[in-house]
């Protein structure tokens, strides 16, 4: 709560109204002093984000341990206890994707890595060979292995759709597509590809997952009596539900990095594997125990509904993943 000085003067610095106590009946607003120090706007601007007090490790506790509990108690009425989820979700999900920006994955950097040494070798190789033909055509490429993909060049391609038999030409949306691929293979190695889709593929995870909550909601709604809830239920079920897969995945993230700072080869190197181990298995798990818990029904039905809600947004998922898969493909350069 805010310590500040309470106003001799007893009128609303906002709306003017006769404040008798330490909030105006009439706005809400505070009757503080308006003047704060650099240490009260900090403390202030801490204590807006978690919410006051213990409300933010409450919330968090219980988003951790106790599955459903924040959507029931919100649901019920009971919100200032509790970060809003909203709230929540943004800011664990500024948290996680401010920490991936700050400290790239692993496997980018090693086959960053490895992509160096490699092309190191070849330039090495052709130097000592002295053929200057296969060096330029090498310099030029950027690329160590053309054949990864086993594509055909757009001349052989252009010279089968003028000539070649009807059955072996593309139509206009596969030839599309294979200029496109064969431009991307041509411009990028293999490891370019994927380092250059892994770094996509986090930038745009926010979008991702912004995509699928309210597809996740709907599946929901499918699913559960239409009388009793409402599909405002289910999404804050599903930002509840989304927030904990952030913070889960955030946590395993933190030890990996922690833990990665003393080496590979460092006796904590467990840490980290059971940390990841522990935290899948809970996070595949959790959806049970929370659907069980907010909606109510008996555990055999809540079982079957898990399982289907599973696969139906797996399914979904896959299918999204796939069509910004070929998006970001595409659109590499």
């Amino acid at each position: 709560m805010s310590h500040s000085k309470i106003r001799e003067d007893k009128t609303c610095l906002n709306c003017r109204h006769v404040v008798e106590q330490k909030f105006c009946p009439n706005c809400g607003q505070e009757n503080t002093d308006s003047r704060k120090t650099f240490h009260h706007l900090f403390v202030h601007f801490f204590e807006d984000l978690t919410h006051y007090e213990n409300a933010f490790w409450k919330t968090i506790k219980n988003l951790l341990f106790k599955p459903s509990t924040l959507t029931k108690e919100y649901l019920s009425g009971k919100r200032l206890s509790y970060l809003a989820p909203v709230r929540l979700y943004i800011f664990i999900s500024f948290i996680t994707f401010l920490l991936i920006a700050l400290f790239p994955s692993n496997l980018t950097e090693e086959l960053t890595k490895n992509d160096k040494e490699i092309t190191s070798n070849f330039e090495k190789e052709i130097k000592q060979e002295k053929k200057s033909w296969k060096e330029k055509s090498y310099l030029k490429s950027k690329t160590v292995d053309k054949s990864y993909f086993q594509m055909k060049t757009m001349k052989e391609i252009d010279s089968i759709q003028k000539y070649g038999k009807e059955s072996e030409k593309l139509n206009a949306t596969s030839y599309w597509f294979y200029e496109k691929a064969v431009h991307v293979t041509e411009k990028n190695t293999k490891r370019e590809i994927i380092i250059k889709f892994i770094e996509s593929f986090f930038h745009n995870l926010p979008k991702i997952l912004f995509i699928i909550m309210p597809f996740f909601a709907f599946f929901l709604w499918l699913f559960h009596n239409k009388k009793r809830w409402y599909y405002f239920d289910h999404g804050i079920f599903t930002l509840h539900y989304f927030s904990f897969l952030l913070l889960i995945f955030l946590i395993m993230f933190i030890i990996d990095r922690v833990i990665g700072l003393f080496g590979e080869n460092s006796p904590l190197s467990f840490v980290s594997g059971i940390t990841n181990f522990a935290g899948t298995i809970w996070m595949c798990y959790y959806f049970y125990p929370a659907h069980h818990r907010f909606y109510g029904e008996s555990r055999i039905v809540s079982f079957a509904k898990s399982v289907c809600l599973f696969i139906i947004n797996s399914l979904f998922i896959i299918f999204l993943l796939t069509f910004y898969v070929l998006y970001t493909f595409i659109n590499l350069h």
